[in-house]
Parts: C-alpha cells; structure tokens; sequence
C-alpha cells in the first residue's frame, strides 16, 4: 500500500484525465481519498508555480535563447567552413651582410692631476744694504746718502765717470773706510759693529791692489783660505780646483811679483772666491784681463750669481756691464741717480748712451779745442 500512496503524485501527473473521484484499487477510506486529493492539488499547485518561474525568467532574458542559437550557428559555421588554403612559401631571406668589426672604443686619456699649489715664497732678505750712506773729506762730499739694497743671485754693476764716488762706496762696503754718516749692512750685520762676522761674508777684489806679493800663487790662495778659517786640506783642494778655474794653474810656483797685471787680478779673483763668501765686492775686475780670461772670469761670476751668490762690481766698461749684468747704478757727483734692471735703465737705447745722458756730457767743451786742430811745427 505504500508503494502504492507514495506514486500517487507521480501517477496523476502522467495521466491528468484520470477522473479525480475514481475508487482505488485496495478500496481506501474517504480519509486517504481526500489526502489524495490535497496531494494532487499541491501537486498542480508546483506545476504552475515552476511553469510560471520559467515564464518569467524567459521574460526578464529574452537574450539566452538568440545567444544560445547564436552559439549553435556558429559552430554549424565553424563546422561547415571549408578547409584553409595551404600557406604561401615564403622567399628564402636575402643574407646578411657581415657586420664591420666595431673600432675599439678610443680609451680616454686620464685627466691630468691637479697641479699643487705652490705655497707663497717667503720674503729674502737682502744680503746688502746700505742706508744714506755718506762720506765727507773736508768739504768735499765724495758719497752723498746712497740707499741701495741688492737681493741674493743678483749681479748688479756701478757705473760711473771718473771721480763720481764708486771706489769710495765700495772702499766703506766692505770695511775700508769709515763713513761720515749712514750704515752697511751684510746679511743683517753691520759692518762697523761687528766687522770680523761681516767680513766673513764678503770677498773683495780692491782697486789699488796690494798683495802678499813675496809669495808664490799656491801659497797666497792656501793661506787667504786657512785665515779665512779653513782647514789645511779644504784650503789645498780649493787652491787647486780655482787654480785649474782661473787657468793659473802654471803660475802656481812663481811669485806673485812676477806677475802679469792681468794675471795678478786673476790670481786675486781667485783669492776672493776662496771661502765661498755670499757676497763679492769687486772694483775693475776686468781692468788688463785679456778677452779670453775675461770671458772665463765672466762665466765664474755668472755660475756664483746663479748659485744664490751676490756680485757688485764697478766698472767704465757700458758694454760689458750690459752684457754680464741684471742691475745697474749709476752714481754720478757722489749721487744715486738711476737704478734698477738693465732693461729698464737703459730703455729703448743703449746702457752707454743712457749714461752719457745721465752724467751730462759737455759738447761745447770739445767744441772749444779747436787750435787741436792747428798743428804745431
């Protein structure tokens, strides 16, 4: 019987034209009919909710079927589309040229290293000063407050007429004459103060030369070095090396009495140089030299100058001081009245006709001689 009830719905589903009032075959109670009955009205009841679900959902897609046949269009399409032709052969590709072989990349050259700064030179002291230097004989002036002042490796020349005061400047330069007035300093040292520390630092050649002259060149050079305070073998080996320098070296046993006038201012030069002073003071050094050992005494100052020495020399040669050396004075009446570089002293002309216009030479006193040129006889 329960098989029986619980087909009951399916049963009236598959035949709705069953009459609803029709006995069952087991003869159930009115109970069981009317259960029936409620079962198959739920059952209709369903049908017509699902029926009405499907209705509206149709209405509120309408675009699920066109889709849906869209799909099936479209694999019909893809199924009856005819085969794809047999792809066109390609041309084989036209070979590549070789590449060039790439330049090597051109290597940068390092940038330079910064060049050091140099630190500022400090400031040199000069190795000789002279400040109002002046010298009376009676009332004559010979030297009228010179201020001069020369730096180490300097080679100054003075220059001057005869009588204009250059013997007398340097004469008190190195401790020969006292001045009237004013003061010589050598490398800081007053020369009247402390005269043996200040003339161990200055070679001098004087004018009016006078000389150990009973003793033989060798022997003047070794005992110039050992007063100088030289030992005994320094001062040999230097009596020989300036010897060689000088080209004396022959003369070296003989007196120097015997001597040539060029010769003896040679062998003096050589007797200055022998302590290695930091200053020369030298009057005519090239007075009777001959031009071939005046060009070696030239060369000897030069190398002296180079080496951090200072030269002052006197001498009436324009020619030569232009030459040799890089500053000039030029005293005249006792007076400083030009110094400097020689460039700039003597301009655009020579250092002798720069003189000439500095001493003011006298034409109308040549003029005046004229009965010179009437002879006598």
């Amino acid at each position: 019987m329960s098989d029986e009830s619980g087909q009951g719905p399916t049963a009236q589903e598959e035949s709705p034209t069953s009459p609803p009032d029709a006995p069952t075959m087991s003869g159930a109670a009115p109970e069981r009919a009317a259960a029936s009955g409620a079962a198959k009205a739920a059952a209709k009841s369903s049908t017509a909710r699902t029926a009405s679900a499907r209705t509206s959902a149709a209405k509120s897609s309408p675009a699920r079927k066109p889709a849906a046949a869209a799909k099936s269009a479209t694999g019909v399409a893809a199924r009856s589309t005819p085969a794809a032709k047999p792809a066109t052969t390609k041309k084989p590709a036209t070979p590549r040229k070789p590449a060039a072989p790439r330049k090597p990349a051109a290597t940068k050259k390092p940038a330079p290293p910064p060049k050091p700064v140099e630190p500022p030179k400090p400031p040199v002291d000069p190795v000789l000063v002279l400040e109002s230097l002046t010298k009376r004989f009676g009332d004559h002036v010979a030297v009228d407050e010179v201020t001069l002042s020369l730096d180490p490796g300097t080679f100054t020349g003075i220059v001057g007429p005869n009588g204009a005061g250059k013997t007398t400047t340097l004469s008190m330069i190195t401790g020969l004459l006292r001045p009237t007035s004013g003061r010589v300093l050598i490398a800081g040292t007053d020369v009247w103060k402390h005269p043996r520390r200040a003339k161990r630092q200055i070679g001098v050649l004087p004018d009016r030369l006078h000389t150990f002259d009973r003793l033989t060149g060798g022997q003047l050079l070794y005992y110039t070095g050992v007063l100088h305070g030289l030992d005994r073998q320094t001062a040999r080996r230097r009596t020989v090396e300036l010897s060689e320098a000088f080209k004396v070296e022959h003369a070296m046993g003989r007196l120097v009495t015997d001597y040539s006038s060029g010769m003896l201012k040679k062998i003096a030069l050589a007797a200055a140089l022998v302590h290695a002073p930091r200053l020369l003071v030298l009057d005519e050094p090239f007075e009777s030299v001959d031009p071939v050992s005046a060009m070696t005494v030239a060369q000897i100052l030069r190398d002296f100058a180079a080496a951090g020495g200072t030269v002052l020399l006197s001498s009436h040669s324009m020619e030569l001081v232009q030459r040799i050396c890089d500053h000039v004075a030029v005293i005249v009446d006792g007076r400083l009245i030009a110094g400097g570089t020689v460039d700039d002293v003597r301009g655009d002309r020579s250092l002798e006709e720069r003189f000439i216009d500095l001493a003011g030479a006298d034409e109308e006193s040549i003029a005046d001689l004229t009965w010179l040129h009437r002879f006598s006889g």
